[in-house]
């Protein structure tokens, strides 16, 4: 059951988020300012969904705006990059909701004010923002954990938030005190999963908040390492060439199917490439058969110091 409230205002993303559910993920912004960078309201959307004609579980995404469904849950519309409106069902699961509002409403969100979303999680290392992104399942999480576990701390955990300012210098804009991870990696790390909330009901991924290690300043980005799974049995830091690296930006951008439909393209084209002249980014391989998320870190911070070096 949806508990709607008065608006409170959060701060996320760079931006101030005034929300009639409330979102108790993110940080509670001390001003009182009266209105938000963006708003989430609860109406009624039934109508617009029919009218758009929408088939279950699909997205339908326009320039002006996003809209989905999710069954039994709600229906979401992502507008201007300044609304979020969603039309909960009957005794849908707030968790549930929240984890759509954080996740793809976001990304959507961002997208429509050309803030570059990656999927992934970005870790403050020596003053700077490094981005660990990858397919779902690569070990993004579990990596952050492994930093946190060493004093480093946390920007953002599944969005990614890169703001390019004036002088095209990428920045990594924080997000909220939380990582998700899967039960497996809490074993790994010898943390109880029963101390912590599954995401939703019946998921074995874990909401784990980390307000001492978060950092909530924005950061310059330093550089991108895309996790890989592979088959052999050590592992493995490749730099990547420009060309590979801009295909790894748009695969790695959250929703990047959202890219084209939204008019995007030259955008992200164009904001991929300025962040690219900036920075280096990495394949990091590891094997699927060991642990070696302790490993990885050791390898990630020899390069950049090697980096800071030259």
């Amino acid at each position: 059951m949806i508990n709607i409230k008065n608006k409170i205002l959060y701060r996320a993303f760079g931006m101030k988020i005034r929300s009639e559910i409330p979102l108790p993920e993110l940080t509670p912004s001390n001003q009182k300012e009266e209105k938000g960078d963006i708003t989430v309201e609860i109406v009624d959307l039934s109508l617009k969904w029919n009218e758009v004609g929408a088939p279950r579980n699909k997205f339908i995404v326009k320039e002006q705006f996003v809209m989905f469904e999710v069954p039994d849950t709600a229906i979401f519309l992502i507008q201007d990059g300044e609304k979020i409106y969603i039309s909960p069902f009957v005794e849908a699961e707030e968790a549930k909701i929240r984890l759509y509002i954080l996740g793809t409403c976001i990304g959507a969100i961002l997208l429509q004010r050309k803030v570059l979303p990656l999927h992934g999680s970005a870790i403050a290392i020596n003053g700077k923002a490094y981005a660990f992104v990858g397919d779902s399942g690569a070990g993004k999480s579990t990596l952050a954990s492994s930093f946190l576990s060493k004093g480093y701390k946390l920007l953002s955990d599944d969005v990614i938030a890169v703001s390019l300012k004036e002088d095209n210098m990428p920045y990594v804009l924080p997000s909220y005190p939380q990582q998700k991870l899967w039960k497996e990696s809490l074993n790994e790390f010898g943390i109880e999963s029963k101390n912590y909330q599954p995401l939703f009901e019946r998921e074995t991924k874990y909401a784990v908040p980390v307000p001492s290690h978060f950092y909530s300043s924005p950061l310059p980005l330093g550089g991108i390492f895309e996790l890989v799974k592979t088959e052999n049995e050590q592992i493995e830091l490749v730099p990547l060439e420009k060309l590979q690296s801009l295909r790894t930006l748009f695969f790695h951008t959250f929703r990047h199917t959202f890219i084209q439909r939204l008019g995007l393209t030259n955008w992200h084209f164009i904001h991929s490439t300025n962040i690219l002249n900036e920075i280096s980014v990495y394949q990091l391989k590891r094997p699927i058969s060991k642990f070696t998320a302790h490993e990885l870190v050791s390898l990630t911070l020899d390069q950049i110091i090697k980096e800071e070096n030259q």
